[in-house]
């Protein structure tokens, strides 16, 4: 046993799935101490859009630091801050038409999401928030409270409060329209519902299961949200920073929410750093309300101004994280069909390069991973069992990198549907695709 597995607490997970120890890593692969190396499909979470070690912005911030840049300054007014806010204003927000005010919270998503339900809060006088189904917000008290994985929440140690959970977009099927329910609930004084401050909602749900709300019934909520003066917070940290293919993924609708919390990718260099976007009447904070030592990473600054200027002056990065969505798209479909071919009814999920493969087992998504991992892939599983295999590539990776990931991870499905001991798996799959 080393002393990493000795010391570091149970609650760790993704050294499990992938017992080798990480020695450095470029672009889109991996390399572990001994010198083997990996395709990297996991991407930090989706922290990693822009790979790992990007030169481009590891020279930027090689070079602030060489320059003795300010590396720490609390929430005082930095060089970095300052351009890191320009570029967000000039790249993002005004070529969108969106008028946001930025608080820097602490460095995690979590602490995005419990600052953006504060304001929420605070500046409606109301306490309760919709939440859905499948729903992951981070697990801090307040943002555990709207997450719906009970894995999660029975880890809370007390009872969460605060949050009424509705039925995602196709949790009841998708003959369903689950928003008929939350306008009933809403309308009705008999619902049980205390009227809401907020509609807290991920446009992709990542760690439930690359969920994607339709186009439209994320338009219908926002409407609804406007229509009953609620706000709308659109939780961004996965699902952000590109990876569905517009900077934001609350574009493909055309929305503005009233709230955006921002994280993973927001450094694009595996940098701690989060925030708050939020329509400037709603920004009633007194000074110090809400703080922390670490709000606004200055090295995060750099890499993510530097990542704006290089992937977001125009339109050609996100056309080409669609080009490759298609490949991904394509090839998921085949495998599907193999698949199918078995009797397991899978099918895929997501929205740009946030894909997912769903097959009912979590078993069995967890025996594909892990020959994946064994010929040299690291890919994970979501969904409320892991039963979906669920690729979260660089946004840079190149396409032969792409192209062999996804040839390793049809190579892993093939052979698990043909390994004897697996077939109580399968079946398992197939009974639980039939009920």
């Amino acid at each position: 046993m080393n002393t990493l597995e000795r010391l570091e607490s149970g609650v760790r997970t993704y050294s499990r799935s992938f017992p080798v120890i990480f020695s450095r890593a470029q672009g889109s692969r991996l390399y572990t101490e001994d010198g083997r190396e990996y395709i990297d499909f996991l991407a930090g979470a989706g922290t990693l859009n822009y790979g790992h070690n990007n030169p481009k912005l590891k020279k930027a911030l090689i070079d602030y630091i060489q320059h003795d840049g300010i590396t720490h300054g609390l929430d005082m007014w930095t060089q970095a801050k300052k351009e890191f806010l320009d570029n967000l204003e000039n790249l993002i927000f005004k070529p969108r038409g969106l008028d946001y005010k930025v608080q820097f919270t602490g460095p995690t998503g979590t602490n995005a999401v419990e600052a953006a339900l504060r304001i929420a809060r605070n500046t409606t006088g109301r306490t309760n928030i919709i939440s859905f189904t499948n729903a992951f917000h981070g697990v801090t008290l307040g943002s555990l409270a709207t997450t719906g994985n009970s894995k999660f929440r029975e880890a809370a140690g007390l009872p969460t409060q605060g949050v009424s959970f509705m039925p995602y977009d196709g949790y009841l099927g998708e003959q369903v329209d689950t928003l008929d329910f939350l306008e009933k609930a809403l309308q009705d004084k008999s619902s049980g519902i205390d009227f809401p401050a907020a509609v807290l909602v991920e446009t992709v749900q990542g760690e439930g299961g690359i969920n994607a709300a339709r186009i439209e019934w994320l338009q219908r909520l926002a409407n609804i949200c406007q229509q009953n003066d609620i706000l709308l917070i659109v939780d961004d940290i996965q699902a952000g920073c590109g990876r569905t293919g517009k900077f934001f993924s609350f574009e493909h609708a055309h929305i503005k929410p009233d709230i955006v919390t921002s994280s993973k990718s927001l450094s694009a260099f595996g940098l701690p750093f989060a925030m708050v976007l939020m329509r400037p009447e709603l920004d009633q904070w007194k000074p110090g309300q809400y703080n922390g030592t670490f709000r606004g990473n200055n090295l995060a600054f750099i890499t993510a101004a530097a990542a704006l200027r290089e992937y977001w002056s125009n339109d050609l990065f996100e056309r080409d994280i669609l080009r490759k969505s298609r490949i991904v798209e394509h090839r998921f479909n085949q495998m599907i069909e193999l698949l199918q071919a078995e009797g397991v009814q899978a099918s895929q999920r997501g929205r740009g390069l946030m894909r997912g493969i769903h097959m009912h087992s979590g078993e069995l998504a967890d025996r594909i991973t892990s020959q994946a991992f064994k010929r040299g892939l690291i890919i994970e599983t979501s969904g409320p069992e892991g039963e979906v295999v669920k690729c979260l590539c660089p946004l840079v990776i190149k396409d032969q990198e792409l192209t062999k990931g996804l040839d390793i991870l049809e190579a892993s499905i093939k052979a698990v549907l043909a390994d004897e001991d697996a077939e109580p798996v399968i079946e398992d799959a197939r009974e639980r695709a039939s009920a």
